[in-house]
């Protein structure tokens, strides 16, 4: 049983801060009866704007919000018209758009539900892997135009020993990491701040080079995170160094990736990629990856979708729930953790 750390609240206002229209989709009924057992629902309309006419009261009492996508900005002249917000439970992944850095002056509790909006990119990523592995992406343009200018080899395709590069020992990496260990596939990670005897405790190589890494996998699946260290860093040279029909997997940012290099390659017919993220998101039409038969693109759709976002929901009502009763978060987030989050 968790050591209680914190005061228990009596009765905190509740304000939830996200999209016009998310609060009945994000809680079911249950959830939302068990936040109103936390205390007291300030408004049941959730905040889009810290300019909307009912702000002032709702963040005069506020001691807990509740956010999710399309939470505005907690400012320091925001947190000013909120002078007795003591959490800020975020209902989905990161919160780098969210809070500032007077939010941790002031001593305001944040916790994310990044580890539940992980769950579903896992599952993208393990799939799109899988997939990829056994050539079903370039098998099926091969079947909607043979003539389609792709790299397929069908004699080194399929998933029995088939090395796997992982690059991020993220939430998200670790999911992917563990889905695979049913499967035959042979999985090496390149992550700085992974130790050894983690890796070990994973069953994964660690591999400290990333071009290393490239140069002997034959998939590619990125999970790190969107920092400065961290943009670009599969570029041309990364690209280069993948073998011949290899594919790249990207459920993480765009950033990560050089699209350009990437384009150039795929437009060669050497590598495929999987990408649910791309620069501009969504694409144009007309965008070069739209028609390329060795990319498959889609809209930044990995993450928690439908009834995924109870899960989110979940989390986030746990996280309230043990903050009343004065338990530690699960999942806190602190002004240093920003820096390497996704």
């Amino acid at each position: 049983m968790a050591t209680r750390t914190l005061p228990r609240m009596s009765d905190p206002a509740i304000v939830f801060g996200m999209l016009d229209g998310m609060l009945p989709h994000l809680f079911r009924p249950e959830q939302r009866a068990r936040l109103a057992a936390c205390g007291r629902i300030a408004d049941a309309g959730p905040l889009a704007s810290w300019e909307d006419p009912r702000a002032d009261a709702l963040l005069r009492d506020a001691e807990i919000l509740v956010g999710h996508w399309g939470c505005p900005t907690l400012t320091a002249e925001v947190l000013d018209r909120a002078p007795r917000l003591r959490l800020f439970a975020y209902a989905a992944g990161t919160v780098k758009w969210q809070v500032t850095d007077a939010v941790f002056d002031r001593g305001i509790v944040v916790t994310s539900a990044a580890a539940a909006n992980a769950v579903p990119v896992a599952e993208y990523a393990t799939a799109a892997i899988l997939f990829a592995n056994k050539g079903v992406f370039l098998v099926r343009e091969r079947q909607r135009d043979p003539e389609a200018h792709v790299a397929l080899d069908l004699s080194r395709v399929g998933n029995c020993g088939t090395r796997v590069g992982i690059v991020g020992a993220s939430f998200v990496g670790r999911l992917v990491i563990d889905a695979l260990r049913s499967t035959d596939v042979r999985v090496a990670v390149y992550d700085p701040y992974l130790a050894p005897a983690e890796a070990a405790t994973l069953g994964v190589e660690k591999l400290d080079d990333l071009d290393e890494l490239c140069a002997s996998v034959r998939t590619l699946s990125i999970h790190a995170p969107d920092v400065p260290s961290t943009h670009g860093m599969i570029g041309a040279g990364q690209l280069a160094a993948l073998p011949d029909g290899a594919t790249v997997v990207n459920t993480a940012r765009p950033a990560l990736v050089d699209q350009d290099a990437l384009t150039a390659e795929l437009a060669s017919g050497r590598l495929s990629a999987v990408l649910d993220v791309t620069d501009p998101e969504p694409l144009p039409a007309g965008h070069p990856l739209l028609a390329l038969p060795n990319a498959f693109v889609t809209p930044h759709v990995a993450g928690a979708m439908g009834n995924e976002l109870t899960r989110l929901a979940e989390l986030a009502v746990v996280e309230v729930e043990r903050f009343v009763a004065g338990d530690p978060p699960l999942h806190p987030v602190g002004a240093a953790d920003l820096d390497r989050i996704a």
